[in-house]
């Protein structure tokens, strides 16, 4: 049976101008509709990807801002954090893990995550390995992004 993730549901505090950043960022907008005054959805799918994320009015009760770790796969990092930088999107400069590991600490000086061996350090992975080149930014709530540089997918994949 194949299971695949489809859509994700971003908590926003204001519709209309989470619509206009990710319209901004260069996401398709596949639907906006109205249906009550109490309900509304809006579905946006980014650049090449399979998953889209819909948010809007009445649709789900977590706090605004709290989505983190929303991974946008690219395959050059530095490209992806360029273009989404000219459409206006503040995004951080392009990082990588100390000790070479998936980044789990999405917030500079997350002393969880610092105390756990993982610091950002500026510029790509000196070798652009696969899986170890960042960037990260947020929508108007705070929703959390994270671009992440694949070359070459793990066997399997």
């Amino acid at each position: 049976m194949d299971l695949k993730l489809e859509v994700i549901v971003l908590p926003v505090s204001d519709v209309d101008q989470a619509k206009n950043f990710y319209e901004t960022a260069g996401f398709r907008l596949d639907v906006d509709n109205t249906f009550s005054d109490d309900y509304r959805l809006v579905h946006f799918t980014p650049p090449g990807s399979q998953c889209s994320i819909i948010f809007g009015k009445g649709m789900i009760s977590t706090a605004p801002g709290t989505a983190q770790g929303l991974y946008l796969i690219v395959p050059d990092v530095e490209q992806a954090r360029a273009e989404l930088v000219e459409r206006g999107i503040e995004v951080s400069e392009v990082f990588h893990d100390a000790g070479g590991l998936l980044h789990h600490g999405h917030e500079d000086g997350d002393a969880v995550h610092r105390d756990a061996g993982q610091q950002r350090i500026p510029g790509p992975e000196p070798h652009r390995t696969s899986y170890a080149s960042y960037a990260t930014f947020r929508d108007p709530d705070g929703n959390g992004w994270v671009l992440q540089e694949i070359t070459e997918r793990q066997p399997g994949r």
